[in-house]
């Protein structure tokens, strides 16, 4: 893929670096101010790794919102759907409720979900996000990015919201790069649960 390919990518992928300026859509965000129509997220932005070539997923750790320990090692043995998000981010908005629903449809199949918090300065605006959107999974709160680009080869920092999938082993299963439909969240996790059983 091209430079300008990649750039592309990015754009049609999610949210820029500047707040507010979102661009992603996908079924489930249709007419959400500042997207974008050309290209809903899912269409081409989900790719999953066969169990054979998984790499580790960085064990990273550090406060959640609520400014609790949070790592995310302590998690392996489950299946850890890890989303990338903002709550100035506009596709993160649409996706949230899908997030919530696949949260609660999983939960129970031994899956984790967590997210990372970037680039929202204080909690308060995304702890308001939480309230607002039922979230009840802890998220790690990375104002500056640095737990997002652990990632590297795998999340694009540029790329909000994104998401990955980690398997029990603690490897990367899935990734997307886009606001995710409920279906898309659940069509991801669901051959990475029956994994090892």
């Amino acid at each position: 893929m091209t430079g300008a390919g990649v750039g592309a990518g990015l754009l049609l992928a999610g949210c820029t670096s500047a707040p507010g300026a979102a661009v992603g859509r996908s079924p489930d965000t249709a007419g959400v101010s500042g997207s974008a129509t050309a290209s809903p997220a899912g269409a081409g932005a989900i790719t999953a790794i066969p169990a054979g070539r998984r790499a580790a997923a960085p064990d990273i750790s550090g406060k959640s919102l609520d400014g609790k320990p949070l790592r995310l090692s302590d998690y392996r043995g489950q299946v850890v759907l890890l989303n990338v998000w903002g709550s100035w981010c506009e596709p993160c908005k649409a996706e949230a409720p899908n997030l919530k629903r696949a949260f609660e449809k999983t939960k129970s199949q031994g899956v984790q979900f967590l997210g990372i918090n970037t680039r929202d300065l204080s909690t308060g605006p995304a702890k308001d996000f939480e309230r607002r959107y039922g979230i009840t999974y802890p998220s790690f709160s990375d104002p500056q990015g640095k737990l997002v680009l652990r990632f590297k080869g795998s999340l694009l920092p540029q790329a909000v919201p994104s998401t990955v999938v980690i398997d029990r082993q603690g490897r990367i299963a899935v990734r997307a790069l886009g606001a995710l439909s409920e279906r898309e969240i659940l069509g991801m996790l669901a051959p990475v649960i029956v994994e090892g059983r």
